[in-house]
């Protein structure tokens, strides 16, 4: 050992940093395997499949398509009265809470412990019942709160518990979703904007570190098993010219979403509005068993090219307006899964009519193409959404491609119809 190597480990800020990191690693790798677990859990008890593994071969689809009518409907009664209630609790009697962004870029980076907990474990039992919202918010706020907490008394300084706190957030993240790389990337992408050696270290040993820990839950296996595609030219075409379109079809998205979170109730009449707002989803449900849930679902059978064009179309209108709805009425939730299934069944009725003129590409291939299209304007995070899709799916290395040709395509158009509306504005 060299004298500068001696002297980093008698800084005691610099052993606290390897210590935190060790720590909010591991410990947000068991935090995000239980909420994983549970989930499960919760869906199989609601929909009343697979009682006898918590982990099992059974798609919650296919559990929801399996349940009666009636079950689909008293499920999401049930998820509404949880949503509405447990949501009026948090804003009755919690500390306000505080998202991860304005911890992170805060003086005092620490999140209300209590609070926080208790709305991400909203956020999994709503959407365990069938909310349309994602879950991947939930254990990124656990993860960043247990990195404030570890570090609050800490001889760190601000700057490096606002990292530790980001990387906490990346580590759920890849937890959840065994995406060690995307967990990191988002880290540095979305929370921190910088690709510093200071920044990258700690966000890939933490994400890499949560990811391997959730493996004793929930095994070393991807969200998405897609069939044998293949990379085409009229694959290659329409990826530059539909990614624009998927930039504005996320920008309105992502407008709606907001109008939803900005008019969404705070009150007493929040319990109301979650128990109509999910009545109303689950009696779609008795017809369409794949709006229930955060949207892999649907996901999965764009993937699986299990969709044909008109399905598609009336599958995306629904995941749209269940999303938007449930937002309006006070539901919380990650937009990442929605936005992902929003992506790939548009891509879905886009990639149909292509086909129509020039044939030659499966569904399945525009679907992936066009999911991390829309999610990499949707969630503003172009870098993250294309790893996001390559750890989901262990797609083959050329379809970055068609990928990235649409991300361009789709950052571009989105951001251009940003400044036009703030131009608007001004």
């Amino acid at each position: 050992m060299n004298m500068s190597e001696l002297q980093f480990w008698r800084n005691p800020a610099a052993r606290s940093f390897v210590l935190a990191i060790l720590v909010i690693g591991v410990a947000t790798g068991f935090a995000g395997m239980g909420l994983a677990l549970l989930l499960h859990w919760i869906q199989h008890l609601a929909y009343g499949y697979s009682l006898d593994h918590i982990i099992s071969n059974e798609t919650f689809l296919q559990g929801v398509s399996a349940a009666s009518p009636q079950r689909r409907v008293l499920a999401m009664a049930v998820c509404g009265l949880v949503a509405g209630c447990g949501w009026w609790a948090v804003y009755r009697f919690g500390r306000p809470l505080v998202s991860i962004k304005k911890a992170v870029a805060a003086e005092d980076p620490s999140m209300p412990v209590g609070s926080t907990l208790a709305h991400a474990l909203l956020q999994i039992m709503t959407v365990a019942l069938g909310s349309p919202l994602g879950r991947e918010v939930a254990p990124r706020e656990v993860g960043a709160t247990l990195a404030g907490w570890w570090t609050r008394h800490s001889p760190l300084d601000t700057r490096q518990r606002r990292i530790l706190v980001a990387c906490g957030a990346g580590a759920g993240l890849a937890a959840v979703y065994n995406v060690p790389l995307a967990g990191a990337v988002f880290v540095m992408e979305v929370l921190l904007g910088s690709f510093e050696w200071s920044v990258a270290i700690p966000a890939l040993a933490t994400s890499t570190l949560a990811a391997v820990v959730a493996w004793l839950g929930l095994g070393n296996e991807h969200q998405y098993t897609v069939p044998a595609l293949q990379i085409s030219l009229p694959l290659v075409f329409w990826a530059i010219i539909c990614g624009p379109l998927f930039g504005m079809a996320a920008f309105g998205f992502g407008e709606l979403t907001k109008w939803a979170r900005a008019h969404a109730p705070r009150g007493n009449t929040l319990p109301l509005w979650g128990l109509v707002n999910f009545f109303v989803i689950g009696l779609i449900a008795i017809y369409f068993p794949q709006i229930p849930g955060n949207g892999k679902g649907a996901v999965a059978l764009a993937f699986d090219q299990e969709l044909g064009i008109a399905l598609a179309a009336i599958l995306l209108v629904l995941k749209v307006f269940s999303t938007v709805a449930s937002l309006r009425s006070g539901a919380e939730g990650g937009l990442l899964t929605p936005g992902l299934a929003n992506g790939a069944l548009l891509a879905v009725v886009l990639g149909g009519i292509w086909n129509l003129f020039w044939p030659g590409t499966s569904l399945g291939a525009y679907a992936i193409v066009g999911a991390t299209a829309f999610l990499a304007s949707s969630m503003q995070m172009p870098i993250t959404a294309v790893l996001l899709t390559l750890e989901f799916t262990r797609i083959d290395h050329d379809f970055l491609i068609p990928m990235l040709l649409a991300v361009a395509g789709s950052i571009a158009a989105c951001r251009w119809l940003g400044r036009l509306q703030a131009q608007g504005r001004a």
